[in-house]
């Protein structure tokens, strides 16, 4: 997940979490089979979803999955107006196979991004689409609001960016300022997780915290520093979905960050 962290002997990423692994195997797409009971859902109907990862080469069930952040099957569901998100984890029910029963509270289309890590391959991110009854099919309308300080649960969360504009194809870095420090903890192994979505959903982007109390030997005494490192690929209005947990409640905070080009 973190391919610039190297070490020579077996442990884990700093980073991530992840377990490392010798040499880097050839990036191989998985396939990935989704199906849906009922067929044709609507919205406020319960719906199993069955998600079969594939081998790319014998096109059977992939049975050797790794731990990543304690699950080894990750679903990001969000909405066409990207008012609806939901981070996920369907159950194995068979090799390779995983079910998720999920009620979908508004139509139009809606983007699954899953993402798993078979033994002895890459890790994979790979996202589907489903189409309810319902909706515009039309980007959502985002307003930058990376100025505002946000209440979540039990989080009062600000954000920074460096450089304050970010430029389409470099890096960004998003600093979280998050109030009260005490009682934060780890979620689902990270201190931190972060989806980011394009407001017409073609670009999805999962990723961790790269610093946290940006490595200073005495952190603010009143609140969490976090730092996580994105590149958006295109200008537009991203959503940014950060996920911290506090005293065993996780929130989850929206920011909108515009992003233009060089």
């Amino acid at each position: 997940m973190d391919p610039d962290i190297r070490q020579f002997k077996p442990g884990v990423c700093p980073r991530c979490g992840m377990k490392l692994v010798p040499g880097l195997p050839h990036p191989i797409e998985y396939p990935l089979r989704l199906s849906t009971t009922p067929r044709n859902p609507s919205p406020g109907d319960k719906v199993r979803l069955r998600f079969t990862i594939l081998h790319p080469k014998t096109n059977q069930p992939v049975t050797d999955l790794e731990l990543v952040h304690e699950r080894v099957f990750h679903l990001f569901l969000i909405s066409e107006d990207l008012q609806h998100f939901a981070h996920e984890h369907p159950q194995p029910v068979s090799p390779g196979t995983f079910d998720l029963e999920w009620v979908f509270p508004t139509g139009g289309m809606w983007r699954l991004l899953t993402d798993f890590y078979p033994a002895h391959a890459t890790p994979q991110l790979i996202a589907k689409t489903l189409l309810l009854p319902g909706g515009n099919l039309l980007p959502a309308q985002l307003t930058p609001d990376t100025n505002e300080i946000k209440q979540s649960a039990n989080l009062k969360v600000s954000l920074k960016l460096g450089p304050e504009q970010p430029i389409a194809g470099e890096k960004t870095l998003l600093y979280y300022r998050i109030e009260p420090r005490e009682n934060f903890e780890p979620f689902l192994g990270a201190m931190g997780h972060m989806l980011v979505a394009s407001a017409d959903l073609i670009d999805l982007l999962h990723t961790h915290p790269f610093l946290v109390d940006g490595g200073l030997a005495t952190p603010p005494s009143d609140a969490k520093l976090v730092q996580f490192n994105v590149i958006f690929p295109r200008p537009g209005v991203y959503r940014v979905w950060a996920q911290f947990q506090r005293a065993g409640q996780v929130n989850t905070i929206p920011f909108n960050v515009a992003v233009k080009n060089l």
